[in-house]
């Protein structure tokens, strides 16, 4: 049993899972082709590590190793996946473990480029090093002065053998030959910085993009710029051929969007605005296929296909978390598998903890949802947007019929309505008849019965309202006197609709009917309250003060029956197990700390890197989610008390809490792969784990379990009517006995089948491997011939009785096939046992292997045949 956090080294309650919702960042990605699974992997670097993901459903297939800091390149090859994080360089195998590191560098490496067994690489200093992917060594190394040509892009022209084309942010282009090391052209450029470079399907044609937003394509061989484009959107970020038919070019914006421009007609085809919320990092065409993918930092991944009029695109598939930090997360529903997380991007989100595909985007929030869907001319596509979700309440009772969820909104009044099953807006946005000028909606609460909301407002308003129709039914108080005097910090009603507590900031605690909406009693606290969680089982409702203190307070009796002193910062979020016994906060002092209630004491503490501002225990008690400062992931602790016994003891209120690392992504294991050729590496189980054990077979019991029963079965089975002979039946050839009917000749009429004649080699040679793969690959009533045939009246002989009995012999002794021994053993006596009873070489092989059966612990199925041979034996002495 484990003891305290403090003899624990961190936490003793939890221990890190996974995250949630993280994808891509601002690097660009890596697309790399599997020739043995004949398709694409997609990847990406999220922090200090990478992610691969299968193209086809965007899975995640794997996780590397993190590296010593932050990712800010990947490139891959064939076989390597590279990855530069500050100044050095690593390759992994398998997208997952580093096989070999590359030092040299001695700035930030910001260019990677694999070009067959070399890696070319360049720093923000000016180096460009070539390295031998093998060996590690440094194979060249060109030193460039930033001031005057400084390497911004890189890119092998194809069929130029050993050449490498580099681009600088002056605009100048130079032509390398890595294998002599001599400058062989010099481009003066168009007087702007390249910040792309990209080989088209054409040999000696290149794309370059430009800091302007000029494109232009370029023959590289003749020096002749073929034709050019201007994009209105800023730089160029990245450039994509698309190889399957159409001649289409598709350029990246630091705006998002996307353009396509046809290289025939020399003008812009089609344009996909608002692709991504940031910068397009990266975009590529898979080879022969009219699929574009993209990646940016407002973490989503995205497929767009080309199956429209005019040659525009559509989202086919995508995986997209938050693009800036989330800032509450609850759980949805009883079951524990979703989270619902609003962020500061202004959308709402809900992940699975069981699979990706479950996940949900539920969109930003619209002043008016009809204007948007009609995108009246003057509005642009920010100014329909609502600000961030600032507090949100849900309930799955009544979600089916009507929206579930009511959500706060950054500097609003209005209240918006959202629903859980259709991932929209709903249509309902809930403020007072009579709104007070400048006040600004600061609380939330659905009842438990999922009818109505409760909604507290900076002017110290509470207001109720209808969630099916979304009409206001009365308010806390009246119009004179509201509900609190200053600003409503926190609302809940109980389990049966009995009772609605409000908190505010003049440091009271109201308790109201519910129905009537009449005062029933107040609390003075001690401080002013910063949020306030009730949990309705237990009828305990947790107060977050502002001098960081934590009260608890019994809803029936109505007093304070627990107070924590222990944070040092403002208490973010609250949250109660499922039995109501601890309450966990987390606090902007970077710690997440456990009460229990019933001792009244801190139980568990631990730090984390960055400031937790939103907690939720999951309803069935398994996982504890929060979310962090400057993090767009969800993060899952698993709670160890479901896996065993923890021994919980009072922290002291000196108590040093350790730090905890953030957990990080796992992959999902339908997805897993194996996703490099290096297949050889791939661990194989072994055919016998012990020579003591029994191992069965890997044949589906239909195989065997039915070979007792042949007989029923095609009793069972026999056809109504007899089999109709052809109007011109053939005459009649005698035919080899066995599986396969085979014509013979007079001569060769006492011909055997294969199994029969491998079964006599393996009599002389004692290894019956072969004869056991052959019956192996036979059917029940296959195998029942085959060993019907055995006898002397099938054309078989009384030397492969005693080479079938010695086969299931070496398989018992091995113990290997287990299942198949016993079932070919119990088929070849009830075909056999008269005729082998008649033979006493062969009984005496059958007692020899009666007495290996007693050895080894006797089944059910071992006595039998064990009774069978003895009776054998008996009538024989007779």
């Amino acid at each position: 049993m484990a003891g305290g956090g403090s003899l624990a080294g961190g936490s003793s309650l939890f221990s890190g899972f996974r995250v949630l919702g993280l994808y891509s960042n601002h690097v660009p990605h890596a697309l790399r082709y599997h020739q043995k699974h004949r398709e694409f992997y997609l990847v990406t670097a999220v922090g200090k590590s990478l992610h691969t993901y299968n193209v086809n459903r965007l899975g995640i297939v794997s996780v590397s190793n993190s590296l010593s800091d932050d990712v800010t390149c990947i490139a891959a090859d064939r076989m390597l996946v590279f990855a530069a994080a500050g100044r050095d360089i690593s390759a992994f195998a398998r997208n997952k473990e580093v096989v070999m590191r590359y030092h040299g560098h001695k700035q930030e490496v910001r260019l990677l480029l694999p070009l067959g067994d070399q890696l070319i690489s360049a720093d923000s200093g000016g180096d460009v090093i070539v390295w031998d992917v093998q060996g590690g060594d440094v194979y060249l190394r060109l030193q460039f002065d930033p001031n005057t040509f400084d390497v911004s892009a890189m890119m092998h022209p194809s069929t130029y053998l050993n050449k490498v084309l580099l681009g600088s942010s002056q605009g100048a282009l130079q032509l390398w030959n890595i294998k002599t090391s001599k400058l062989l052209f010099t481009f003066p450029g168009w007087s702007a910085g390249v910040t792309a470079l990209q080989q088209s399907p054409a040999v000696d044609v290149v794309g370059i993009g430009t800091a302007t937003g000029r494109i232009i394509i370029h023959n590289i061989r003749l020096d002749e710029t073929l034709m050019s484009f201007t994009q209105d959107w800023g730089p160029i970020s990245s450039l994509a051929f698309r190889t399957d038919g159409p001649p289409i070019l598709a350029s990246g914006s630091p705006q998002g969007h996307i353009a396509f421009w046809d290289l025939e007609r020399r003008q812009l085809a089609a344009q996909q605005r608002h692709a991504h919320n940031t910068a397009v990092a990266a975009t590529t065409f898979l080879h022969g296929e009219p699929l574009l993918v993209t990646n940016g930092a407002d973490n989503a991944i995205k497929v767009w296909i080309f199956d429209q009029e005019g040659g525009g695109a559509r989202l086919l598939r995508c995986r997209q978390g938050h693009s800036a930090p989330p800032t509450t997360i609850r759980h949805h529903g009883n079951d524990g598998k979703n989270i619902l997380s609003a962020g500061q991007d202004g959308t709402l989100q809900s992940f699975s903890t069981v699979h990706e595909r479950f996940n949900k985007n539920l969109g930003h929030g619209s002043i008016n949802k009809k204007k948007e869907q009609k995108k009246k001319k003057g509005l642009s596509y920010e100014a329909l947007r609502l600000p961030a979700i600032t507090a949100f309440s849900s309930a799955a009772a009544r979600q089916s019929d009507w929206d579930g969820i009511v959500a706060c909104h950054r500097g609003r009044l209005a209240t918006t309505t959202w629903n859980y099953q259709r991932c929209t807006m709903g249509a309902h946005h809930l403020q007072p008849p009579s709104p007070h000028r400048d006040a600004i909606a600061t609380a939330v609460d659905i009842t438990s019965c999922g009818n109505f909301a409760v909604i507290g407002s900076s002017c110290g308003r509470v207001d109720v309202y209808n969630l099916q129709s979304g009409l206001h039914r009365g308010c806390y108080g009246d119009a004179v006197k509201k509900a609190h005097r200053g600003v409503v910090r926190g609302v809940a009603t109980d389990t049966l609709n009995q009772l609605t507590l409000t908190a505010g900031s003049d440091s009271l605690l109201k308790f109201w009917r519910f129905k009537t909406r009449k005062q029933e009693e107040q609390l003075k606290l001690n401080a002013a309250p910063a949020s306030m969680m009730l949990h309705r089982d237990s009828g305990m409702l947790a107060l977050s003060l502002d001098d960081f203190t934590l009260l608890v307070v019994d809803i029936e009796t109505r007093r304070v029956v627990r107070k924590f002193a222990g944070h040092h910062g403002n208490i973010n979020d609250m949250t109660f197990s499922p039995d109501g016994r601890w309450l966990v906060t987390a606090a902007m002092d970077c710690t997440i700390r456990t009460w229990d209630l019933p001792c009244g004491c801190l139980v568990d503490c631990f730090l984390v890197a960055m400031a937790p501002v939103g907690v939720s225990m999951s309803p069935t008690g398994d996982f504890l989610a929060t979310a962090h400062v400057d993090s767009l992931g969800v993060y899952l602790w698993t709670n160890k008390s479901l896996c065993g016994l923890v021994g919980l003891r009072p922290l002291p209120a000196d108590y040093q809490p350790v730090v905890e690392t953030l957990p990080g992504v796992t992959a999902d294991e339908s997805e897993q792969e194996v996703t490099s050729e290096e297949v050889d590496d791939v661990y194989q189980s072994a055919d016998q784990l012990g020579a003591e054990l029994v191992t069965l077979s890997l044949l589906p019991e239909s195989r065997w379990k039915s070979l007792l029963h042949l007989d029923d079965i095609k009793r069972k089975n026999k056809p109504v009517a007899p089999p109709v002979a052809p109007a011109a039946a053939p005459f009649f050839l005698p035919t080899v006995p066995g599986l396969t009917p085979r014509f013979t000749a007079a001569e060769q009429e006492t011909q055997r089948s294969e199994f029969s004649s491998v079964l006599g080699s393996a009599l002389e040679s004692g290894s019956f491997d072969r004869p056991l793969r052959l019956l192996k690959d036979c059917g029940p009533s296959a195998l029942s011939v085959e060993l019907t045939c055995l006898t002397s009246e099938g054309g078989g002989a009384s030397s492969l009785l005693l080479a079938f009995i010695q086969m299931i012999d070496s398989m018992l002794a091995s113990g290997r096939d287990f299942d198949l021994a016993h079932a070919y053993l119990a088929l070849f006596l009830k075909l056999h046992l008269r005729s082998l009873s008649q033979d006493s070489v062969a009984m005496a092989a059958l007692l020899r292997l009666s007495a290996h059966l007693e050895a080894g612990h006797l089944s059910a199925r071992q006595e039998h045949v064990t009774a069978a041979v003895m009776a054998a034996d008996r009538r024989e002495d007779k």
